[in-house]
């Protein structure tokens, strides 16, 4: 089942999540419909919070990335990799490489913004797979910004908390439409009333 993801302005997006137990009720229903809504919406990452459920579990699809990406590109940002299909519950980022980089992000609760966003590299991220199985893993370029971006929503964090002030400030007038539906999405989305 597609779920709405909730627009900017919601105050959910900006809460910490709780982490999450195996028992919680109908987790494994919820990680299908995340999933669903993920690719209905077109998008790379989802996190529970932004389906108005404030838990620390999120969605990563770096895999569709890689695909749509030429040889060379592939080399730059996957670093032999092939990219990830992964659900991340409980996770917390224990490393992050001094070495940052610059590339431009969305989001599927800001619909038709995006704007530069710097990251580390690489990072290192402990987390309980769908089965609940404990890993410690440390993904690099493309995969790494796209756990970044969704774990930050896990904290309450969006990436526009990155923009420097007065892009920020620039942004404002788009946000609040964005907020009350004004500027729509091509995928179902709760908007503040």
């Amino acid at each position: 089942m597609t779920l709405p993801i909730l627009s900017y302005g919601h105050r959910i997006l900006r809460q910490r999540c709780a982490d999450v137990d195996s028992s919680f009720p109908d987790l494994d229903v919820l990680i299908n419909n995340m999933w669903e809504t993920l690719y209905g919406a077109n998008g790379c990452g989802l996190a529970a919070s932004q389906v108005n459920i404030p838990i620390r579990l999120f969605l990563v699809d770096s895999r569709q990335t890689y695909a749509h990406m030429t040889g060379p590109e592939r080399a730059t940002y996957f670093e032999g990799e092939t990219g990830i299909q992964e659900t991340f519950i409980n996770a917390r980022i224990t490393d992050r490489s001094p070495e940052t980089w610059v590339d431009e992000e969305g989001c599927l609760s800001i619909p038709r913004i995006a704007q530069p966003v710097a990251r580390s590299w690489r990072i290192t991220i402990s987390y309980f797979d769908r089965n609940f199985h404990q890993h410690t893993k440390t993904f690099s370029g493309t995969t790494a910004r796209m756990i970044q971006h969704e774990y930050d929503h896990t904290e309450g964090v969006l990436y526009l908390d990155y923009l420097k002030p007065v892009s920020r400030r620039l942004l404002q007038g788009k946000l609040a439409k964005i907020s009350k539906g004004a500027i729509r999405a091509a995928y179902p989305m709760k908007y503040l009333k």
